[in-house]
């Protein structure tokens, strides 16, 4: 069987905090679908940190340098106005599902104009499935990709702030509209439901952002008191709860050190309140750094601590617990379905400074916990967040909706594992 040519859209591909839609991508090449890769903005060179991103760069079609050809673009918008009652009913779309006053207008005028672009691509390359990742604009350029070709679309819905303002973003017509949309979690699933029909939910399914647990298949032998932090340097990371931590145990932990790999718009502030608390040589700021650079800090990590606000299903804690490293993190959104209180790793209120640090001091005291952590959350990482697993289903979706096959449920079944 042929499997469908898919395209995969971003508003910005490949970024380094996104290595999980790269590894989506390469799972889907692996198993045989042709995947063309499109991001409407060009990324920045901070993202290219390893081999993979530069490689999906070089390859990656750029919606907006082909909108800024005047010729590329009134060809292609001449070519779909050929059908002029699907363009008509496009550019009301458009007009329609645009947030509220003129900027939101000509916003989503703009995206319009996007799609007629990407379009006239997806059809000149083949490709009958796109795939867009983030609901936000993106999503909206696939929508109206769709409804101006008939190319048949679906998205991968995160959250948490796609849900700050669902209305914005039309999410009920973007479900309502798309051929399915894959939900990170249960938990992701659910506050979708909240916004899209009734009639919608049995085409809303549970696709897991995944890893691949053999780049973390190094035994680990760890002993000392060294945290790792991965994520954005961003306010909804709670980076400030992890560096009070430090404080509070620096003197319980001679050796005690935090490594935080990620940049973001908070790095300079948390930079600041380090060396006000005379933190310097415990806390130490690396950046970005690529997938095989934050596989060895994982390997060399005695414990992964994320004190998160607000997250979807953090991929990062994946690829702690594949590397068996003993997690300590909140009980927000998605959490708790990939990391169990007590099992593997400590999960506590999220904000909490004084349980935060307690749950410190208990992993960094207890080698033996850790190893048991460390084991059963590389097991759950195995069963149930596995890259290529998650990637399988995702094509079976796709092929599923292509041939008008039968609904598939919310998960793969047991067996198709």
């Amino acid at each position: 069987m042929t499997l469908p040519k898919i395209a995969y859209l971003t508003g910005e591909y490949p970024r380094a905090s996104d290595t999980f839609i790269q590894r989506e991508v390469a799972n889907l090449r692996a198993l045989g679908h042709e995947v063309l890769t499109c991001s409407i903005r060009t990324t920045g060179a901070e993202h290219l940190v390893g081999p993979e991103q530069r490689a999906e760069h070089a390859r990656t079609f750029g919606v907006l340098k082909a909108v800024r050809d005047p010729v590329t673009t009134i060809k292609a918008h001449w070519r779909w106005m050929q059908s002029p009652g699907r363009y008509v009913s496009a550019l009301g779309l458009a007009w329609r599902t645009a947030p509220k006053g003129i900027k939101g207008r000509l916003y989503n005028l703009i995206y319009f104009v996007e799609a007629g672009v990407l379009a006239a691509r997806l059809t000149d390359d083949g490709v009958t499935h796109l795939h867009n990742h983030i609901a936000k604009a993106s999503c909206t350029v696939a929508m109206l990709v769709g409804a101006m070709s008939g190319i048949r679309w679906s998205f991968t819905i995160h959250g948490p702030d796609i849900f700050f303002e669902p209305h914005h973003w039309r999410i009920d017509e973007k479900a309502a509209r798309a051929s399915f949309v894959a939900c990170i979690s249960h938990f992701c699933r659910s506050q979708l439901m909240c916004f899209a029909g009734p009639e919608t939910w049995n085409k809303l399914h549970i696709v897991h952002c995944g890893v691949d647990p053999s780049r973390y298949s190094r035994v680990p032998d760890r002993s000392g008191a060294q945290v790792l932090f991965v994520g954005r340097l961003a306010g909804v990371k709670g980076v400030p709860i992890l560096i009070d931590a430090v404080a509070r145990l620096v003197d319980s932990y001679p050796d005690l050190t935090a490594r935080l790999v990620g940049d973001g718009p908070e790095r300079a502030a948390l930079e600041a309140e380090v060396k006000a608390r005379g933190l310097q040589d415990r806390v130490v700021f690396l950046g970005y750094r690529s997938q095989a650079e934050v596989a060895e800090e994982l390997a060399q990590t005695d414990v992964f601590a994320l004190p998160s606000f607000a997250e979807g299903v953090p991929v990062v804690l994946m690829e702690a617990m594949a590397a068996q490293v003993p997690v300590l993190t909140t009980r927000i959104a998605g959490i708790p379905e990939l990391v169990e209180d007590g099992v593997s790793g400590r999960v506590v209120a999220p904000g909490d400074g004084v349980a935060f640090a307690g749950a410190m001091d208990a992993l960094l005291a207890d080698p033996e916990q850790r190893k048991r952590y460390g084991a059963a959350g590389r097991a759950k990482v195995m069963a149930e967040y596995d890259a290529a697993r998650e990637a399988r289903w995702l094509s079976d979706l796709v092929c599923s909706y292509a041939s008008g096959g039968p609904t598939l449920g919310l998960r793969p079944h047991p067996e198709d594992k």
